[in-house]
């Protein structure tokens, strides 16, 4: 059996990519840069819960792997802007890390208010308290230790 895939463009359809066989495919891992894998950890342990998979050294770098405790089987991997990237990408990651300007993750919880009091008790930046927006998602946001913006949304 066969998935086709509907397209909103105007150009002809190829039947070679239209058409897919259908497959099973899940997130596993997503990489949060972090410049203080310390604080890093303690945020994303201590603060949001997430449980420790990992911690590795290797060649003068650092990273951490933490898992939602509901879903063993995706990795958070907080990892050093410099690690595995050569010193230009290195330098041009942490300038943005610093800045702010990267967006992080989405986690989902069934108690907003707590999640977001538990955050807020860590010392965390917040950018946003828990607010109800007009397309259905209630949510809150803020900076992990390293600049990232992470937001909460309830379930």
């Amino acid at each position: 059996a066969s998935v086709t895939r509907r397209s909103s463009s105007s150009r002809p359809a190829d039947p070679a990519v239209d058409t897919v066989e259908p497959m099973s495919v899940s997130l596993s891992h997503c990489y949060v840069a972090v410049d203080v894998p310390d604080a890093a950890l303690e945020f994303y342990r201590d603060a949001l819960g997430l449980e420790l998979r990992s911690d590795v050294s290797s060649e003068g770098f650092r990273w951490v792997t933490l898992s939602p405790p509901d879903q063993p089987e995706l990795e958070v991997v907080l990892v050093e802007p410099h690690a595995g990237r050569v010193e230009q990408d290195g330098d041009a990651l942490l300038s943005l890390l610093k800045r702010g300007s990267l967006n992080g993750l989405i986690f989902r919880t069934d108690d907003l208010d707590t999640a977001f009091e538990n955050v807020r008790a860590s010392g965390a930046e917040v950018i946003q308290e828990p607010k109800a927006h007009p397309w259905g998602v209630t949510d809150c946001a803020f900076r992990d230790p390293s600049g990232t913006m992470i937001r909460l949304t309830q379930a």
